[in-house]
């Protein structure tokens, strides 16, 4: 979008994600420009931080009088960016639309419902997303663009063989040993469901390593409630960059993960995931095999996923966007 002509992008970080392994190690790897604006939200309950993101955005809005306001995913921030620009009248475009666990007690699912419902352009990666919006009765300004994740990883693998070399500094073998990350807030909300999952992995750790790169809020939610992953086997270590993740995920021989992202990442490197989740959004995983829910014994029979497009979606949507504002291409 930055090298393209007929657009000026005005990039707005609500700091949402803070930690700088999880946050600012993104935009120096991926050399990705620094924002414009920059807030430092976090913490407290989802609405507090949600009201805070909605203030301060509505202010970026008000001084630059965007002609749109694009939002990703299902984040808090999605959901603030979304209702700001409701709320000014601005056309809202939502990439990663149309995606549903179906699970209305995901802050997640809540996020992306109604970011959908206020969206007058819906710029969905699968027919499935597709599918479940028509259902909701939205079929105006619905596009089909192929997963933007699937760009983003490709890029992040090349780089991540030039500049990561976590898997030797770890003194892991390649395709012997497995990555697990939690963090969803159903999970490390719920001592009972963390203490299952902890017995899960541990289970999983006497096949093979298990590597656990440690969220902060699953850090703190484990200590609370007196669970040491470490003791079982469990091989624990600080939350690592997205090359060094990228790198670990190319040369893993399985998946462990409540992430909606990760699950993508491992199929995009052909690696068999297990959802620790009682449901997931992204199904295509599940019906194609390479990936299956925790309380699921096996996987079905392995195929690709065609759905995810071939690492084009960012020239599809800039197309998409180009025709709808009338930039030149």
């Amino acid at each position: 979008m930055r090298s393209h002509p007929g657009f000026e992008e005005i990039l707005v970080h609500t700091g949402q994600h803070f930690d700088a392994s999880m946050s600012d190690i993104f935009f120096s790897e991926l050399e990705i420009p620094l924002p414009r604006y920059r807030f430092d939200i976090h913490g407290g309950s989802h609405g507090a931080m949600t009201g805070r993101m909605l203030a301060a955005i509505e202010d970026v809005l008000i001084a630059e009088k965007p002609d749109a306001v694009l939002v990703y995913g299902d984040t808090n921030s999605t959901l603030a960016g979304a209702l700001a620009a409701a709320k000014l009248a601005i056309p809202l475009i939502h990439v990663e639309a149309g995606l549903r666990s179906f699970n209305r007690t995901m802050p997640e699912e809540i996020n992306r419902v109604v970011a959908d419902r206020l969206s007058s352009m819906l710029l969905c990666p699968t027919s499935i997303a597709i599918e479940n919006l028509a259902r909701e009765g939205i079929v105006q300004g619905v596009h089909k663009t192929g997963d933007l994740m699937n760009d983003a990883t490709q890029l992040a693998s090349e780089l991540s063989k030039k500049h990561s070399d976590i898997v030797q500094r770890l003194g892991l073998e390649p395709r012997r040993y497995g990555v697990a990350t939690i963090h969803r807030a159903e999970n490390t909300d719920d001592i009972g469901m963390l203490g299952k999952i902890a017995v899960f992995i541990a289970a999983e750790a006497q096949k093979y390593p298990i590597v656990l790169p440690l969220h902060p809020r699953t850090r703190d939610a484990a200590k609370a409630a007196g669970i040491d992953f470490a003791q079982s086997g469990i091989r624990v270590i600080e939350p690592v960059g997205y090359l060094d993740m990228c790198r670990l995920l190319q040369s893993a021989t399985i998946v462990l993960t409540d992430s909606g992202g990760l699950q993508k990442e491992a199929y995009f490197h052909r690696v068999p995931c297990v959802t620790l989740r009682n449901e997931t959004e992204w199904v295509e995983t599940i019906e194609c095999g390479w990936n299956r829910l925790w309380t699921v014994p096996d996987y079905r029979p392995r195929r690709q996923i065609l759905e995810y497009g071939d690492g084009h979606a960012a020239e599809e949507i800039l197309g998409i966007l180009s025709a709808a504002f009338g930039a030149k291409r």
